[in-house]
């Protein structure tokens, strides 16, 4: 049991690495030149943070707009709408690298969809504005004078390509879609932001990673190397029930959010549908196979173990294929997809391990096994076999 507990407490420490890797937040940020701000908030999309400091004696608020793993060659922009939550009429602080390595701040208004991010003067004051590009992060600070000292504002923030040295269009993702949200200076607190259906989709595809994508081959995992070790009989049985039926209750959940989803849309998926309506019909098998499990020393056993053992593998690989075609059809912050491979390979890690300890213990055991045998049924000192009387000598 011990031997197995390492890989297992190894991929644990693998997904904690990669989930505190890519997983920052504003609190515990640190500022150069000593720059100092007491609120801040952890944008949802587009690897984004913002820093304020809201002066109530002046109605300004001091900002640091902080765009993280993004290089020279894009822009990054944040925004304050007066008078709706999207982009048009936005009041926007755009940044980018010019050619001589020197960032490029200044404000821009956004008419309709077609403006193109050009200098130009706000709805209210912005007394300051400067940039920072360091270490793959660009930064964005400005003072601004909040008009008639409202502090609750709608905040878009996005990000794209430069073309020919100035801001193009950016592009049209769920994350690029869903940058916006309802802020409060003075409270800290943020509302508002995407669409329901996004949610769901985002409910879907986490709901399937989680299900078909890991718990499903860790089921498996557990089914074929846990019981190697005898002192798991039949403790290994019951995980690997547990793990694969709760794998499949959250798989259904995800499979009709999928439909839902489906219905309702004009654009049809046809792969990752197929994919998804294969995955649950063997999946559903599967379950309803363990019913007609035969006893082990059945005539059948044998029979039903290779269909229980193909079956389970295709489910595994349909799975984890049509996670990564969600991956396409979703196109997420990279960093998730990051992350599932991360966790992908864990588990391949610890497959590969547990298989090379399973072959060891597997042939030391049929070593010891013969070596006995061959003790029991062989000769003694004389050269006679054991238990035979001898022959005296002529």
């Amino acid at each position: 049991m011990a031997e197995f507990l390492k890989p297992v407490l190894f991929l644990s420490v693998l997904i904690s690495l990669i989930f505190s890797t890519s997983a920052q937040t504003c609190s515990n940020y640190a500022f150069t030149s000593n720059r100092r701000f007491v609120s801040c908030s952890d944008l949802p999309v587009l690897n984004s943070f913002l820093h304020w400091n809201y002066n109530p004696s002046t109605g300004t608020v001091d900002i640091a707009y902080r765009h993280t793993n993004i290089d020279s060659s894009r822009w990054i922009a944040w925004a304050i709408n007066p008078t709706a939550t999207g982009m048009v009429g936005a009041q926007a602080l755009v940044a980018f690298v010019r050619t001589d390595g020197t960032v490029n701040a200044y404000t821009s208004p956004i008419q309709d969809y077609n403006t193109q991010l050009l200098p130009g003067n706000l709805s209210f004051e912005v007394p300051t504005i400067i940039g920072d590009f360091r270490n793959n992060e660009m930064t964005i600070f400005a003072t601004l004078q909040l008009l008639n000292n409202r502090t609750t504002v709608n905040q878009v923030w996005q990000e794209g390509p430069l073309r020919g040295g100035n801001p193009g269009r950016h592009d049209l993702n769920p994350a690029n879609r869903n940058s916006r949200r309802t802020l409060d200076f003075l409270s800290g607190q943020t509302s508002g932001g995407g669409d329901s259906r996004t949610k769901r989709k985002n409910v879907h595809g986490v709901l399937n990673a989680v299900a078909w994508g890991v718990m499903m081959p860790l089921g498996a995992i557990l089914a074929r190397y846990l019981k190697v070790f005898k002192s798991a009989d039949p403790t290994w049985f019951y995980l690997h029930i547990a793990t694969q039926s709760s794998a499949y209750i959250i798989g259904v959940a995800g499979w009709g959010t999928g439909l839902k989803l489906g219905s309702e849309s004009s654009v049809q998926y046809n792969p990752h549908r197929n994919i998804g309506i294969a995955l649950f019909t063997l999946a559903t098998l599967q379950v309803f196979a363990l019913l007609l499990r035969p006893k082990p020393d059945h005539k059948y056993r044998f029979y039903w173990n290779i269909y229980h053992h193909l079956t389970g593998y295709i489910v595994i690989i349909l799975g984890i294929a049509n996670i990564f075609k969600g991956f396409d059809i979703l196109e997420p912050e990279k960093k998730w997809k990051r992350i599932y491979i991360g966790v992908i390979v864990g588990l391949g890690i610890i497959a590969v391990q547990l298989e090379a300890l399973t072959w060891f213990i597997v042939i030391k055991r049929k070593r010891q096994s013969e070596k006995s045998h061959h003790g029991a049924n062989g000769m003694n000192g004389n050269g006679n076999a054991y238990g035979a009387r001898s022959q005296p000598v002529v």
